[in-house]
C-alpha cells in the first residue's frame, strides 16, 4: 500500500520541477514510510511513498520496465501477480524483480488498457509510456483506492492519493464548491461525482483515463461494471458451494504478504466469516483486533471474543470511552473533505491498535452491499412489493399525505417510526431509496440553508445522480437497482474511503476479500430469495456460513460501528455544538440560518430531540472548512 502523485504538462516539453512532486508525496507520508522516489522527464512526474507489503527490498517506485519505456507509479496490491507473470513471461516478458508492480508494467506492454481487466486486486496507479508520451490514469473496479486530480491556470494536471497531494502543490488555487455542500448535507460524505472543491475530480471506480502531450483531455473511459440483470440457475446447496469456493479463493488471494498480516474482529457476520476462513487456510493463528466501547449497549465484543476463541486466534481489543472525541480535529484532517460517519472513530482506533501487531489487516466490508445485507435494502424489498400493488396515481397521495402528518419518533419502538416508509412509498423506489439513505431529507436542508445559498444551489438537488444511477442500472428489480446504487455511490463514497483514509493514517494496509470482483459479480447474478428471505437479508452467505459460526452470531440484529456522538453532544461536546453557527468557517460562509442551527442544537442538548447525526455532520464540515480556511 502505498501514496502516489504527480504533475503532467498539456505542453509536451515544459519541463517538471522534482521538487514540487516531492512536496506533493510529502503531503502523503503516512501512506507509505518504508520508501520514497521522484522521476521526472519533459512534461511529465511521477512521485510515490511506499509502504513495503510485498518484494520488500526488490520494488522501489517510481519503477521503470525492463525496456525503458514505461515508467509506473502504483498504490495497491495484484492478487494475481504470478499467474500473470508466468503468462507474460511465455510471451517473452522480462522481469527483474518479484513484486506485483513490475507485472503491471508488462501487462501495459502487451495488452494496453485491456491490461486491467485482468488485474485482480486493488489500486489506483499512474503509468507514463515514453514511446506514446501518454498517461494511464487507473482505478480499481469497486474504487477501494482513491485518485484525485485538478487542472492548474497554465493546464497542467496534477493528480495524488489524497487531497492534500494537490494542496500542497504551490500553484494550486481553490475554492469550496457549493453544490458540494448540497451533496455533503443529504449523504455524510461527498461522493466520487463532486469534490469539496471546484475543479477537484475523482476518478470514477472502475475507470480510466489517458493524457496526451499538446492533445485535450480525454473524458475517464468505463472499463468494469457490474450487472445485476442476469440471474444464476441452481438450488440453494449449489449456489452455497458456489459462494463458498469464491470466498475462499478471496479470502487465500489476499492472505500473501513479506510482512505481519491479520484481521479486523467485529464479531458480526463478515468480519467473523473472512476470520473463520482465514483460520482454514493458515497453519498459524491469525492475528485479530477488536474494538469495543464501555457503553454496554454499543459494544459487540463478546461476539468478537466468542469467534477468536472458536478459531484460536491470537486476539487483541480495545475499549473506546467516550472521550476519545478528542480525535474530532485528527479526523477532520485524516479526510481533507468533510465526512460524517462517525465510524470512522472507532475504524481508526482499530487500525491503529492493529498496526501495533500487523502491516496487513483483512476487514468484512463489502458483503452488504453485494448479498442485500442492509436493512434498508430489506425494507426496499418490502416497499416494492407495495408500490407493484398500488398505483403510483393513489400512493402519491395517501402515503404522501399521511407521511407529512405523522410524528417524526426516532426515540419510538421500531413500528412506530412509519414516518419515513410513508414518505417512501408516496414516490418512486428510486426516490424512496435515496430518501432512506439520505442523513438529511431534502426539506430539512432547506430549512437549514440561508436565501443565499439557496440562489447558489440553483435547481440541483443531491438524490438526483443517485435516482439517475438507480434508473439506469443494469438491473430487474427494485432490490437489484438499490444494490447497484450501494455498490457505485455509498461503498466508494463513505465505506471504502473511511478505511482507506484511516488505515492509511497509521501506515496499515486494510484489504476487503469480500469485494473480490468474481465475488460481488456471483452476488449480483443470485435470485432476489436467496439474498433476501423474510427478515433476513445476505440469507445465502448465512445459511453457508452456518458450518462455521454460531447461530447468535449469523442472525442477531445487525449493530456496525456506532458511537456515543448522541451523549457526546449533550456533554463535553455541547458547546461545539452551540457554537456551530457562530464561529468558524461555517459562520463566514453565510450558508446557512444560524438561527435554525440553534435550535436543533438546543432542542438536542436539552434532550427533545435526537439532532446527533445532523449536529455530527455540521461540526465535521466546520472543521474540514477551518482547516481548508
Amino acid at each position: 500500500m502505498c501514496g502516489i502523485a504527480g504533475i503532467f504538462h498539456t505542453e509536451g516539453q515544459k519541463p517538471v520541477d522534482p521538487d514540487r512532486v516531492r512536496l506533493m508525496c510529502d503531503a502523503i507520508a503516512h501512506r507509505g514510510p518504508d520508501g520514497e522516489g521522484v522521476w521526472t522527464a519533459p512534461g511529465v512526474g511521477l512521485g510515490h511513498r511506499r509502504l513495503s507489503i510485498i518484494d520488500l527490498a526488490g520494488s522501489p517506485q517510481p519503477m521503470a520496465s525492463v525496456e525503458q519505456d514505461a515508467i509506473i507509479v502504483f498504490n495497491g496490491e495484484i492478487y494475481n501477480f504470478m499467474d500473470l507473470r508466468a503468462e507474460l513471461q511465455a510471451l517473452g516478458a522480462k522481469f527483474r524483480t518479484d513484486g506485483d508492480t513490475e507485472v503491471i508494467l508488462q501487462a501495459w506492454r502487451h495488452w494496453g488498457t485491456d491490461c486491467l481487466k485482468r488485474l485482480h486486486g486493488m489500486f489506483a496507479f499512474a503509468l507514463y509510456d515514453l514511446r506514446q508520451r501518454t498517461l494511464l490514469l487507473a482505478r480499481d473496479r469497486l474504487g477501494v483506492k482513491p485518485l484525485f486530480s485538478a487542472r492548474l491556470t497554465d493546464g497542467s494536471i496534477i493528480f495524488g492519493s489524497e487531497l492534500k497531494a494537490l494542496l500542497a502543490h504551490p500553484a494550486f488555487r481553490y475554492e469550496i464548491d457549493p453544490l458540494a455542500i448540497e451533496d455533503y448535507l443529504a449523504w455524510g460524505y461527498v461522493p466520487d461525482h463532486r469534490s469539496i472543491l471546484k475543479g477537484v475530480e475523482k476518478l470514477p471506480a472502475g475507470h480510466y483515463q489517458l493524457l496526451r502531450h499538446d492533445a485535450p483531455a480525454l473524458a475517464p473511459v468505463q472499463w468494469w461494471d457490474v450487472s445485476f440483470a442476469d440471474r444464476a440457475k441452481g438450488n440453494a446447496d449449489d449456489l452455497g458451494a458456489h459462494l463458498l469456493h469464491h470466498m475462499r479463493e478471496a479470502v487465500t488471494s489476499r492472505m500473501l504478504a513479506d510482512v505481519p498480516l491479520g484481521a479486523f474482529l467485529s464479531g458480526g457476520v463478515d468480519s467473523s466469516s473472512v476470520v473463520a476462513l482465514m483460520a482454514e487456510a493458515s497453519t498459524s493463528p491469525v492475528k485479530t483486533c477488536s474494538i469495543g466501547f464501555d457503553v454496554a449497549a454499543l459494544d459487540e465484543t463478546a461476539y468478537a471474543d466468542k469467534i477468536a476463541a472458536q478459531f484460536r486466534t491470537q486476539h487483541w481489543k480495545r475499549t473506546v470511552s467516550p472521550d476519545d472525541f478528542s480525535l474530532v480535529d485528527r479526523l477532520a484532517g485524516m479526510f481533507d473533505e468533510p465526512f460524517a460517519d462517525a465510524s470512522a472513530l472507532p475504524t481508526f482506533r482499530v487500525c491503529e491498535l492493529a498496526r501495533e501487531h500487523v502491516t496487513v489487516a483483512l476487514s468484512g466490508d463489502g458483503a452488504d452491499e453485494a448479498f442485500a445485507g442492509y436493512r434498508r435494502q430489506t425494507f426496499q424489498h418490502r416497499e416494492e412489493q407495495v408500490r407493484r400493488l398500488l398505483p403510483s396515481a393513489l400512493r402519491g397521495p395517501v402515503f404522501g399525505t399521511l407521511g407529512k402528518l405523522w410524528p417524526k419518533a426516532d426515540w419510538a419502538p421500531r413500528p412506530l417510526r412509519a414516518k419515513s416508509t410513508l414518505l417512501s412509498l408516496a414516490t418512486s423506489g428510486e426516490e424512496g431509496y435515496a430518501r432512506s439513505l439520505a442523513v438529511t431529507s431534502p426539506e430539512l436542508r432547506a430549512r437549514l440553508y440561508s436565501p443565499d445559498f439557496r440562489r447558489l444551489r440553483g435547481d440541483y438537488r443531491a438524490e438526483q445522480p443517485f435516482v439517475d444511477l438507480m434508473r439506469n442500472a443494469p438491473a430487474r428489480s427494485g432490490l437489484d437497482r438499490a444494490q447497484y446504487a450501494d455498490l457505485k455511490f455509498y461503498l466508494p463514497g463513505d465505506i471504502l474511503t473511511k478505511v482507506d483514509r484511516t488505515s492509511m493514517a497509521v501506515s496499515l494496509e486494510a484489504r476487503e476479500p469480500l469485494l473480490d470482483h468474481r465475488l460481488i459479480e456471483f452476488g449480483a447474478s443470485l435470485p432476489e430469495n436467496l439474498r433476501v428471505r423474510g427478515n433476513t437479508g445476505k440469507w445465502l452467505v448465512k445459511n453457508t456460513m452456518r458450518r462455521y459460526l454460531p447461530e447468535d452470531v449469523l442472525f442477531r440484529p445487525k449493530m456496525g460501528f456506532v458511537t456515543p456522538i448522541a451523549q457526546w453532544l449533550r456533554g463535553p461536546l455541547a458547546d461545539e455544538a452551540r457554537g456551530l453557527a457562530s464561529s468558524g468557517a461555517l459562520a463566514r460562509t453565510g450558508w446557512f440560518d444560524a438561527a435554525q442551527i440553534d435550535a436543533v442544537a438546543e432542542a438536542h442538548i436539552a434532550g427533545r430531540m435526537d439532532h446527533s447525526r445532523l449536529i455530527w455532520q455540521l461540526l465535521m464540515l466546520r472543521k474540514s472548512l477551518d482547516r481548508l480556511g
